[in-house]
This record gives C-alpha cells, sequence and structure tokens, in this order.
C-alpha cells in the first residue's frame, strides 16, 4: 500500500507537470496570434499643408499724375469701385488755364504756318520768273519748316495741358475694392510722390507659396516639365485662419523656374475665384497640396516599428515574423503609409502590434484578421 501511494503521488505529480507544459505552451501560442495583412495595390490621395499668404489679383496703389490741393473726395473707403471711376478731384483752375494758354499758342502757330506757307508759295513764283535769288527762295522755305516744327509744338503742349487737365480727376484703373486713405479735402498731394489709396481686384486672388527644391523635383519627374506638371496638377485646398476650409477650390498656375538660393526653396502661385469676398488680400492662410499615388502598397502604422530613424515591419515567412526594412512617402495622413521600397505585392505583414514582436516569432493569423488591400 506505501508503494502504491508513492506510485500514485509520481503519476499525480508528472500529470501536473504536463499539465503545466500544456498551459504553458498554450500561452505561448496565444500571444503567437496576430492579424496579418497581405498587400494589394491601392489608390490614395493625401495632403500636405504649406503656410501661403493672399493677394489681390490686381494689387493697385493709386499716386496722383499732377500736384494740387483735393478740392473733393469721392471715393467711399472698402468700397467696391469700377475701372475709371473717380476717386478724388485734384484743383482743376490751373490746369484748366494751361490748356487754354496751350490751345492759343496752337492757334497762334497755325496762323504762322499759314503766312509762312503763302510766303513760301509767293517765292517759289518769283524764283521762277528770275525776281529773286536761290538765297531769297531757300529763306522763305527755312521760315516756313520753322512755322510747320512750332506748329508742332504747339499742338505738343496742347496735348500735354490736356492730359494734365484730365489727372486732375483721379480714376481707378481697375475694377477692385477700395481700401483706406488719409487724404482730405484741402490735402496739398505731389505728383507720383503721394499715395492716395490702394485698390484691389478681389474677385480673383492669388495665394503665394513655396515648396521645397526636393518636392519639385519630385513633381517634375511625375509629370514630366514644370508645364505639364501645372496642367495636370488636380486642383488644391485653402485652411483658412479661422479653421474653416475655404469652399472654393483653386489651381496652380505659376511654378518659379528659380530656387531661392537663402531658402532652398521654389515660389509657387495659386489662383482662387473669390466671389463671396472671404479671402482678403494681404491675409495669410495654408494651402493643402494633394499628392495622389495610383497602384501603391499601403500599411497601417500600427503595423510598423522605428529603429534610428529607420522604419520597420514585420513580414510573415515560412510562418515566422522576419524583420524587414521599408521606405515610405514622404506624405501620410498618421495612420497609413504608403510604402516605397521593401515590400511588394502579395507580401503578407503582422498588422498590428509589430512593436511586440521579436526576430523568429511563430506568427499564426488571427481568426478573420486576414486582409488585403482594396
Amino acid at each position: 500500500m506505501k508503494g502504491l501511494n508513492v506510485l500514485t503521488i509520481g503519476l499525480c505529480l508528472l500529470t501536473g507537470i504536463t499539465s503545466c507544459k500544456q498551459s504553458a505552451q498554450q500561452q505561448q501560442i496565444q500571444a503567437s496570434v496576430y492579424p496579418v495583412l497581405k498587400l494589394a495595390p491601392e489608390d490614395r490621395t493625401l495632403s500636405q499643408s504649406y503656410s501661403a499668404v493672399i493677394e489681390g489679383k490686381q494689387y493697385v496703389e493709386i499716386r496722383p499724375q499732377v500736384s494740387g490741393i483735393i478740392t473733393d473726395v469721392l471715393v467711399k473707403e472698402g468700397a467696391n469701385v469700377r475701372k475709371g471711376e473717380t476717386l478724388f478731384i485734384i484743383d482743376t483752375i490751373p490746369y484748366a488755364a494751361a490748356y487754354k494758354q496751350a490751345a492759343a499758342a496752337v492757334a497762334s502757330a497755325q496762323a504762322q504756318e499759314a503766312t509762312a506757307k503763302l510766303n513760301l508759295k509767293g517765292s517759289e513764283e518769283l524764283y521762277k520768273q528770275k525776281v529773286i535769288s536761290d538765297f531769297e527762295l531757300q529763306t522763305a522755305k527755312n521760315s516756313y519748316n520753322t512755322a510747320v516744327a512750332n506748329l508742332a509744338n504747339a499742338k505738343a503742349q496742347e496735348t500735354s495741358a490736356a492730359n494734365n487737365l484730365s489727372f486732375t480727376k483721379v480714376t481707378s484703373p481697375v475694377n477692385g475694392s477700395a481700401g483706406m486713405t488719409s487724404i482730405r479735402v484741402g490735402t496739398l498731394v505731389s505728383a507720383q510722390s503721394t499715395s492716395l489709396i490702394n485698390v484691389s481686384d478681389n474677385s480673383q486672388m492669388y495665394v503665394y507659396f513655396s515648396l521645397p527644391e526636393k518636392e519639385v523635383l519630385t513633381l517634375t519627374a511625375e509629370y514630366g516639365s514644370l508645364e505639364k506638371t501645372i496642367e495636370a496638377y488636380p486642383d488644391v485646398t485653402l485652411l483658412l485662419n479661422d479653421g474653416s476650409v475655404y469652399s472654393h477650390p483653386g489651381k496652380i498656375d505659376v511654378i518659379s523656374g528659380i530656387v531661392d538660393k537663402t531658402t532652398g526653396t521654389v515660389s509657387l502661385r495659386a489662383v482662387f475665384n473669390n466671389p463671396e469676398g472671404r479671402l482678403m488680400s494681404g491675409g495669410s492662410c495654408r494651402i493643402n497640396i494633394p499628392y495622389e499615388r495610383k497602384g501603391c502598397l499601403v500599411i497601417p502604422q500600427e503595423a510598423t516599428y522605428e529603429i534610428q530613424d529607420k522604419i520597420f515591419v514585420y513580414k510573415v515567412v515560412d510562418g515566422k515574423a522576419t524583420s524587414t526594412q521599408i521606405s515610405v512617402f514622404k506624405v501620410n495622413d498618421g495612420k497609413e503609409y504608403i510604402v516605397e521600397e521593401g515590400l511588394k505585392e502579395g507580401d503578407v505583414i503582422v498588422a498590428e502590434g509589430a512593436g511586440l514582436l521579436r526576430e523568429g516569432t511563430p506568427i499564426a493569423a488571427a481568426p478573420d484578421s486576414t486582409k488585403e488591400g482594396e
């Protein structure tokens, strides 16, 4: 009986050890179950934002072309103005007088020219009759030519005086929105040196921003040239300073062919319609640049881990986790990576928990976890 008890105890211990081993194996198998992903080509559109400034399509600083005292201010600050609309009037009296004087000079020169013409015609007849000499005939011709020149000069002076008189009415050269002005009735303004007001054509707005040289080279490599990039590039969007997305998409219309030596960037311009007037000249915003990728391999970021700024995933090879370094597209949405090198279509990777794995860990796909890119 005593031997039987010892045998029974031994069997119990052996059974307990076996059960413990089986339990440990089950835990190990359970720890090696991970969701996996089979890679297939997909299409993605990502975007990256850049600081930008807004300017009116036409931004004109209006200065007077003649000097004088402002006698009338017709523009309302902030109002929409039309091309040719009178904004200010400069005292017209001195310029009207100068025009009348120039017109009188033209009349006098015309009379002198007519008299010289008659004298020349008479001299030519007398010369034919050999009454006067060559010298006298040439003198008559010179007098006539002088009279013609004086008339032309008088007419030029009249045109200049007429222009100066017209310049006393300061008009808007473009359709647009008037800015603020400090000019009031009685203000003395100087030609070209006094700024009267700014007018901005805000029907369309230009948005200026810069891209690193490397990104522009990537775009031109993708599309072929700067011109083809502009033609093929998709619409861009704006994020305004109030956090809202501008409702009208824009189009890049200019890419500079010059790299700024100081910043290493290339300037670009996009044009946006502004029917509601939400965009204001001089404002700042962020412009969102889309990147379309066709037939790319997309993986979740939680399927990766990093070592010294290098990105790795675990491929499942012969049922085991195999660490693989990858390179990814520079733009991402914070949830996925677009893989450029290191993986190929049909590869199977561990989709979650890569940071908990070790090289060579046996991998069993979690039930209903195998996914394929769409």
